[in-house]
């Protein structure tokens, strides 16, 4: 991941804070800062099994170091501004040891340590004179800077498998991190000779993170003791500002000085805040681009798609299909979308089947769950057992008789053992059984591969019989 844009932007972030101070002819410290904390996170989601497993993620102790500044409201406030720029380690460890083993897993271990720059934007109360006591919070944002996830899984046959990601994804989709998070922090110390020591508390208020395998939310929480000491000592700056118009922009640089404008139209005013000066905006009302003299994007078929983004610019389209109409493969007026039969012509009323494809006949369903029901495969593993070959070979002849039906894979497991382990190997399981048919001439296009791990049993019995009537593969038929 590049982290040279998030760093540019903090940096200018910061500059933008700091000089606020000096401008208001403020008292301005700066400080640099470390110390030690532990890292947690606060997690809740829609795992069946999370009471039994929640208790095997563990805090990282870490450590924090960055500097912050010290700008003082007036020259005898005791409420001073204290924005900062924190270097910060934050995540959490799982560990759990089966007994009995899943399969041939004795012991499961990883880590999800990750790294942030933290800009803490807090207001501080200082009482005392030499000695003082300081209290103060307030919010912070967090960027994403590194971090790395580790894997660890013993066998009872002493074979110990070990994983390694230091190039996490990050974005806003599932399995990645999140780019920038947000919260709130609290200190109290005190304030001595230069020096200070406080507590500190912080708790993120969004998800850093999405899971890929189940829904729920992933907050930091971080809680430790922090050193500071100020560099140089307390100076008082002053600038006098020549702003006829007070929009912060100084007369000799300002483009319009007795207007109020803004900064990206050199002073000039901007009603639309598109960054184009109202006198050179042709739509000064709505926020538009340069290359459209400040008018929006058009959308010539008004289907909320600008031309720009619209694959179908003359036609009422949806977002989805790049502002195309949806679709119709067959050309018998039902989309895609609501058509159950997209390569067949056939009626509005049938959601586009031909009376004779609306149902596959009952005598081919029977033989597929009956086949379903004697695939089998190793244990804890995906390989298909040699009579399930067998058995799959009779599905492939069904579907090489009925070219029209189409099979959904789906793969099932018991709710023992680790969640997501459960997921991946039940897609597995699927995967191989659409590969083998796929190997018998079937077209991958009629065959689909879902797993669903744990989540959709078939009995919610305790005994070893009804626990492994939840481990099935299920073929489903459709047109």
């Amino acid at each position: 991941m590049r982290q040279s844009t998030p760093m540019r932007k903090i940096t200018a972030f910061l500059f933008i804070l700091l000089g606020c101070g000096l401008i208001s002819a403020a008292q301005v410290r700066v400080a640099i800062v470390a110390g030690g904390h532990q890292a947690t996170v606060t997690e809740e989601n829609n795992l069946p099994n999370w009471n039994d497993i929640k208790n095997n993620y563990t805090g990282r102790i870490g450590f924090h170091t960055g500097f912050l500044a010290d700008i003082a409201f007036s020259p005898k406030s005791k409420l001073f501004f204290q924005p900062g720029v924190i270097y910060y380690n934050k995540g959490r460890k799982y560990a759990q040891t089966f007994d009995p083993p899943v399969g041939t897993m004795i012991r499961q271990e990883n880590t999800q340590y990750i790294n942030y720059i933290d800009i803490p934007l807090n207001l501080v109360l200082k009482f005392g004179k030499k000695t003082k006591f300081v209290i103060g919070g307030g919010p912070y944002g967090s960027f994403f800077y590194n971090g790395k996830e580790t894997s660890r899984t013993e066998q009872n046959t002493g074979v110990v498998d070990s994983e390694e990601n230091n190039d996490l994804s990050v974005g806003n989709q599932q399995g990645q991190y999140r780019t920038y998070n947000y919260g709130v922090n609290g200190l109290m110390g005190v304030e001595f000779k230069g020096f200070f020591i406080t507590a500190n508390y912080s708790k993120g208020l969004n998800d850093f993170y999405e899971s890929p395998s189940y829904t729920g939310t992933f907050r930091y929480q971080t809680i430790g003791g922090t050193i500071g000491v100020f560099l140089g000592k307390t100076e008082k700056i002053e600038k006098k500002v020549k702003d006829k118009d007070k929009d912060g922009i100084e007369d000799d640089k300002d483009s319009c000085p007795d207007e109020a404008g803004t900064a990206a139209t050199n002073g000039c005013p901007d009603k639309d805040a598109d960054g184009i000066a109202d006198k050179n905006d042709k739509c000064p009302d709505v926020a538009g681009l340069v290359k459209y003299n400040g008018c929006p994007v058009p959308d010539t078929d008004k289907d909320g798609i600008n031309d720009e983004n619209d694959k179908c610019p003359a036609e009422f389209g949806v977002i989805r299909y790049a502002g195309c109409p949806i679709p119709d493969t067959d050309g018998d007026g039902v989309n895609n979308e609501e058509d159950k039969c997209p390569e067949i012509k056939g009626t509005r009323q049938l959601n586009g089947c031909p009376p004779e494809e609306v149902k596959v006949k009952k005598e081919i369903v029977e033989k597929v769950n009956y086949a379903a029901k004697r695939i089998q495969f190793k244990q804890a593993e995906a390989t298909l057992l040699p009579n399930s070959l067998k058995v799959l070979d009779e599905v492939a002849g069904i579907l090489q008789a009925n070219p029209d039906i189409k099979l959904l894979i789906e793969g099932h497991t018991a709710n023992n053992g680790y969640f997501d382990a459960n997921m991946r190997l039940s897609q597995q399981r699927a995967d191989n059984v659409k590969a083998y048919l796929i190997k018998k001439g079937i077209s991958a296009d009629r065959l689909t591969a879902k797993g669903f791990g744990p989540t959709q049993p078939v009995s919610k019995g305790k005994t070893p019989a009804e626990i492994a009537q939840n481990r099935r593969v299920e073929l489903k038929l459709s047109y």
